[in-house]
């Protein structure tokens, strides 16, 4: 998308969006592009950005932006919530001294920590529309006594996947080490994404417990890392695999660096599982991913039945069998048998309409636009 321009006698673009550039490469930066090239297929030349970083995106160059641009769309965090927390704001509160139409994208609330959701509230503020991806967040964002008032600002809309399948996969030393296991029998289960307590990383230690002592020979295959916080869940991690029995039957990647390596791993695993104790949310982007692959993903059931209301190509996934529900409060036996039922089963492979899945979210930003 072209840069911001100097300040124009009237708007030039009907929408600015803030961004951190190409150079941010997490899943934070990716959906920010995606979305800016999302909204530019669907009306080019009305899309422009801005990109605020340590070194970019002067208090000057705000100002023109903002005044080049009917309305301004801001997806939180910009970068690391640490590295860059005034200059989206000071964008957002120039919107609104221009009279300029502020739209926040949120992605969560309550999983945040109470420090980072400090810095989020002047721009909840600040918004005039405040766009969320699941109705769990809204609802945690409404009982939150100090700013919940706000959620009557939120606006549901469908979250796409931030990765999109490549044409061809690449192979990696990774990738032959799982070949291999599968050539001897294992049972591959996997599970995609930042590692971090609010996924449970743990509980599917426990499901390879299991299916272990049935003597399905699993490995459980973490294609992730650990996120660095100030509390011990790697540690935590090794020694409950230890303690369970399981320490050799499990494999953490690390970071991949290409989305063809990427699903070149995905292309040995047998299945995913997520056993999430909120349940499935329509925010969980890496069950989506896993998704792509063919591969069934197995996940806890929504805790709130309208949870994927707003979402009908999500609830397609879960109708013809991609996505496997399982009851929220069920053993770990519950999960072992959903895995091994899965792996059997053979559901209809339909194209995955990634750029349909990126219109849909674009088309419910654009809706919130000043004419």
């Amino acid at each position: 998308m072209p840069a911001a321009r100097e300040m124009p006698k009237h708007p030039a673009f009907r929408t600015l969006l803030l961004g951190a550039g190409p150079q941010m490469q997490c899943g934070v930066g990716q959906f920010t592009l995606r979305l800016g090239e999302a909204l530019e297929k669907l009306a080019p030349g009305e899309t422009t950005s801005l990109t605020l970083t340590r070194t970019e995106g002067s208090i000057a160059a705000i100002w023109r932006a903002t005044n080049s641009a009917d309305n301004v769309v801001c997806n939180f965090p910009i970068v690391a919530w640490k590295r860059v927390i005034l200059r989206p704001l000071v964008a957002l509160a120039f919107a609104r001294l221009r009279r300029r139409r502020a739209i926040l994208v949120l992605h969560e609330w309550a999983s945040l920590h109470w420090l980072r959701r400090i810095t989020y509230v002047p721009a909840l503020l600040l918004a005039n529309h405040i766009v969320m991806f699941s109705p769990l967040v809204r609802q945690e964002l409404a009982c939150d006594s100090v700013i919940g008032w706000t959620a009557e600002r939120c606006v549901m809309a469908p979250l796409p996947p931030n990765i999109d399948a490549p044409a061809t996969t690449a192979d990696s030393d990774l990738r032959r080490r799982l070949a291999a296991a599968r050539k001897e029998g294992r049972l591959l289960v996997g599970h995609f994404g930042s590692i971090y307590p609010a996924k449970q990383p743990n509980a599917l230690l426990r499901i390879c417990a299991q299916l272990k002592q049935r003597g399905a020979n699993p490995l459980m295959v973490y294609v992730g890392s650990f996120i660095r916080g100030m509390d011990r869940v790697e540690e935590e991690f090794h020694a409950r695999a230890a303690e369970l029995g399981v320490a050799d039957d499990v494999m953490v990647t690390g970071f991949v660096a290409s989305d063809a390596e990427l699903f070149g791993l995905f292309g040995e695993i047998d299945a995913f599982c997520y056993p999430l104790d909120e349940g499935l949310t329509a925010r969980r982007s890496s069950v989506l991913t896993g998704a792509q692959s063919g591969r069934p993903v197995v996940v806890t059931a929504p805790a709130d039945a309208g949870e994927l209301a707003h979402h009908p190509r999500f609830r397609e996934l879960i109708a013809r069998g991609a996505i496997v529900l399982v009851a929220r409060g069920a053993g770990d036996e519950a999960y072992a048998d959903a895995i091994l039922a899965a792996v059997k089963s053979t559901p209809a492979r339909i194209p995955f309409d990634f750029a349909g899945w990126w219109r849909d979210t674009a088309e419910a930003i654009r809706a919130l636009l000043t004419p």
